[in-house]
């Protein structure tokens, strides 16, 4: 118990030591943030003291290297009637300017756009932009940091609007390699060069899930670099690829369905009888509408480009098919119409001679009457008479089953063959269609050289 009492004000004393240390602590850093404030205040303006911002870091003496990377927040929609696309990038740029060397407190400065005003910046551009839009909301996204050697990095947000080449060839199995370039507008490569600053292959990162494409998927993206040469000199200009491939199921539900629907549908008209002349070309005359208006369809969600596309090639073979298949019951409505002429002059002089044969009976019959009483007394006229009578009768009856045994719903050989025909074909240029395309390994500039 008694040393219990004893270590009871010793361990009081150590939590009234410590108690003071911390608010000491405390007092002392309030004491030294003013100074700090002070001190960085001294820096910056000694930092801008004699600063000439239209001078570039190490003028005269070394080529300024702008090393640069890209963070992809967002990408999409890419447009194929304009043939562009829109990126929103965070966009990173860091070089060393000697100029803005310092000692102090801290390793590094974090500054905002005030300070990236008054000091020397690239004047990099978007070669292939068509728009770009700074965010200002609510003040100028950007970032400044300076390290105590010297390096600044410099960040800042864009949205960009960028014309992306398109070749529709494969449309809409198509892929594209969509192009970002950038570099300085003013300094050539003996001023100013650029170089990614992670590495080819990870100064460009997209965010897993900024996707804002419905027809396309991306599929990776690569970085390089180039030389171009123009009338004042020769230039850096850093490019980054974005790969995209088509996504074919909207098309195959819109276009290509109702297409292969509506071939099949004209092939129908070849089991209607060919004297079904109305039925025949309402097939015909509708279906051939129908894909008028399908590839008229197809067209406007594409720029207007002087060759035929993929999907071009299906509705043109589609239309000719159903083209074919009118032209088809024509043929067959053309001999049809021969063989009835013939035969309707035949059925005419059938019909004179069945209406005289039963003139000449009713004569008969009406001397029969007459003369009755006479021809009951002779026991041999009866006979004669009953018997020329079915004679008659007989002629006649084989006469009908004859006139019934003449038929106009014969079978066409045209008919026959386009039943086997028509589909064979129709089905083989659809294998050999979807094999060619489908197969086919997408073509994407790929343009990575070594930094």
């Amino acid at each position: 118990m008694g040393a219990l009492k004893k270590s009871r004000p010793l361990s009081v004393l150590v939590w009234f030591f410590a108690l003071w240390h911390t608010r000491s602590r405390a007092d002392s850093n309030k004491t030294q943030n003013p100074k700090d404030i002070a001190t960085f205040t001294k820096i910056l303006d000694s930092l801008l003291d004699g600063y000439d911002i239209r001078l570039r870091p190490g003028l005269g003496d070394r080529v300024t290297e702008v090393s640069t990377d890209i963070y992809v927040p967002s990408f999409g929609p890419v447009s194929d009637t304009d043939m562009e696309y829109t990126v929103d990038v965070f966009f990173r740029q860091s070089w060393e300017d000697e100029r803005l060397k310092f000692h102090g407190p801290m390793d590094t400065l974090p500054l905002n756009n005030l300070m990236a005003s008054k000091i020397w910046t690239p004047d990099t551009f978007f070669h292939n932009g068509k728009k770009s839009v700074a965010h200002n909301m609510t003040m100028p996204n950007k970032l400044l940091r300076i390290n105590e050697d010297g390096t600044l990095l410099y960040t800042m947000r864009l949205t960009v609007q960028v014309e992306c080449p398109m070749h529709l060839e494969d449309f809409p199995m198509d892929s594209h390699s969509c192009p970002l370039k950038f570099g300085s507008y003013a300094y050539t490569k003996t001023e100013v060069s650029y170089i990614w600053l992670r590495g080819a292959s990870q100064s460009v990162v997209v965010a897993a899930d900024g996707s804002r494409l419905n027809q396309y998927d991306l599929v990776g993206h690569s970085v390089g670099n180039e030389t171009i040469k123009s009338s004042t000199g020769e230039y850096t200009v850093m490019t980054a690829h974005f790969h995209l491939k088509r996504k074919i199921g909207y098309f195959v539900i819109q276009t290509y369905l109702p297409c292969i629907m509506t071939v099949i549908l004209s092939q129908v008209s070849f089991w209607l009888n060919r004297e079904s002349v109305p039925a025949r070309t309402v097939f015909g005359v509708t279906t051939v509408l129908t894909m008028t208006t399908l590839s008229i369809s197809a067209r406007n969600s594409l720029p207007k480009v002087a060759y035929a596309t993929a999907m071009d090639w299906f509705i043109a073979v589609c239309y000719a098919f159903v083209f074919s298949a009118l032209i088809e019951f024509a043929t067959v409505n053309y001999f049809t119409k021969r063989g009835w002429a013939w035969d309707g002059k035949s059925v005419v002089n059938d019909k004179k001679k069945e209406a005289a044969a039963v003139k000449r009976n009713n004569a008969y019959a009406v001397a029969v009457a007459n003369y009755a009483p006479n021809i009951m007394k002779d026991s041999a006229l009866p006979t004669i008479s009953k018997c020329s009578v079915s004679e008659r009768g007989n002629a006649m009856a084989e006469t009908k089953p004859e006139q019934n045994q003449k038929t106009f719903n014969s079978v066409s050989k045209i008919d026959r063959i386009s039943r086997i025909m028509f589909p064979v074909l129709f089905w083989t240029f659809n294998l050999v269609y979807w094999a060619t395309y489908l197969n086919r390994e997408p073509v994407m500039k790929d343009l990575v050289h070594a930094n």
